[in-house]
């Protein structure tokens, strides 16, 4: 510990920490199951969306409709009616 003094002359003790040591790196992630690994080949074969990876559509589908920025154009405040 490091002793200082205050201008009133009192003493204060300040705690200054040890550096800390370097993290391990962490282990290396174990693989999928191979018939996770089936699955997912599987599904790119057909297409469709796999966990963890880019989605072009849900990004297509999830941006703001185009033309609405700035809000300068109209909007309409009721619901349309609809005959079922």
């Amino acid at each position: 510990m490091t002793a200082t003094y205050a201008p009133t002359g009192r003493q204060r003790r300040i705690f200054v920490p040890a550096p800390a040591e370097s993290v391990p790196p962490a282990p290396p992630q174990p693989q999928d199951p191979p018939i996770y690994r089936d699955l997912m080949r599987t599904w790119a074969d057909r297409g469709r969306t796999l966990p963890g990876r880019h989605d072009p559509e849900w990004v297509r589908l999830a941006a703001p409709p185009q033309g609405l920025s700035g809000g300068s154009g109209r909007r309409e405040t009721t619901a349309p009616d609809r005959h079922w």
